[in-house]
């Protein structure tokens, strides 16, 4: 099948950076838009941003200006490059990618196991 597999999370002081993996491994024909997604206590999980194949971009309005998502699509690889990192910026972070398996078994909407950001004040 497919696997999504993320690194890149820890610990930060607020106005810090950190730069977010997310690897797409296994019966992979094409991946479309991928994605990164957060998810903080007690809130719903929450689109942070989104790239397509041809490297169209969109963004959370409260990350717009701070975070970059690009991706290799040679290495099916999607990244989060998240600069002047909040206290509010803390959350589980969640990669998303839609995949067309080589097989129709495995294709579909992939998630990653998430990776824990959390910035200190």
């Amino acid at each position: 099948q497919v696997q999504l597999v993320e690194s890149g999370g820890g610990l930060v002081q607020a106005g810090g950076s950190l730069r977010l993996s997310c690897v797409a491994s296994g019966s992979i024909f094409s991946i479309g838009p991928m994605g990164w997604y957060r998810q903080a206590p007690g809130k719903q999980r929450e689109l942070v941003a989104r790239i397509i194949s041809g490297g169209g971009t969109n963004y959370a309005d409260s990350v717009k200006g701070r975070f970059i998502i690009s991706r290799d699509n040679a290495k099916n690889t999607v990244y989060l490059q998240m600069n002047s990192l909040k206290p509010e910026d803390t959350a589980v972070y969640y990669c998303n990618a839609r995949i067309l398996g080589v097989t129709m078994t495995s294709s579909g909407d992939y998630w990653g196991q998430g990776t824990q950001v959390t910035v200190s004040s």
